[in-house]
């Protein structure tokens, strides 16, 4: 059974609907943040119940189901208020996402790992927003140029760092698919089976980068 793995998707439908029929595979697993800040958040959730995709937790997910208030005005009320009328079963759904799925060798997460590779110092915060190290410190390293650790990793969640490609000994190490989809980049996967990559262009801008 052959699989892709695909970065952020933020409500981009068409986008994931194109990649779905290109693809021809079996197993599709997204990395997290899923329906909001994109134009068509239900029609994501569509397509993940047709195909039965697969998916991690990730940030804005994780804040979606925080929203209580969907009165409010911010992007997140709007998008779970959305959600909440037009895409039945969603929040059970993503409650149950894992913070970390498993692709062959490969261990999937939102974000990242530890440098060390080891789960058990992988707080949430660290698998659902983490993008340097040291943790939060915007002045430092990307994660994944001072990992050491023996776990191959694909990720997502950090569009200004684009594709990500670490290799150890020719093999694939550490894989991040975030190619900024809603920005007006590309919505892009990865197969590990074949090292095969495909990638997507946005329709258009649909949200300025901030």
């Amino acid at each position: 059974m052959s699989t892709f793995v695909v970065g952020d998707v933020h409500g981009c439908a068409h986008e994931l609907e194109e990649f779905l029929s290109l693809a021809g595979v079996s197993r599709v697993v997204l990395v997290g943040d899923l329906f909001s800040k994109g134009p068509d958040p239900v029609g994501v959730w569509r397509l993940i119940r047709e195909h039965r995709l697969e998916a991690v937790l990730g940030n804005h997910d994780a804040a979606l189901l925080a929203v209580q208030d969907t009165s409010r005005d911010d992007h997140a009320a709007r998008c779970a208020a959305k959600m909440d009328r037009s895409a039945d079963g969603w929040r059970d759904w993503v409650g149950a996402l894992p913070l970390f799925g498993s692709v062959g060798e490969y261990t999937v997460v939102h974000a990242g790992l530890h440098p060390s590779g080891c789960l058990e110092r992988t707080t949430r915060a660290h698998a659902l927003t983490m993008r340097h190290w040291p943790f939060r410190d915007r002045t430092a390293p990307r994660w994944h140029e001072v990992y050491t650790g023996n776990r191959r990793v694909i990720f997502g969640h950090d569009a200004r760092g684009g594709l990500v490609r670490v290799e150890r000994d020719g093999v694939p190490w550490l894989v991040g698919l975030d190619t900024g989809c809603v920005y007006g980049g590309r919505l892009s996967g990865w197969c590990p089976e074949d090292d095969r990559y495909l990638h997507v262009p946005a329709r258009r801008v649909y949200r300025p980068v901030s």
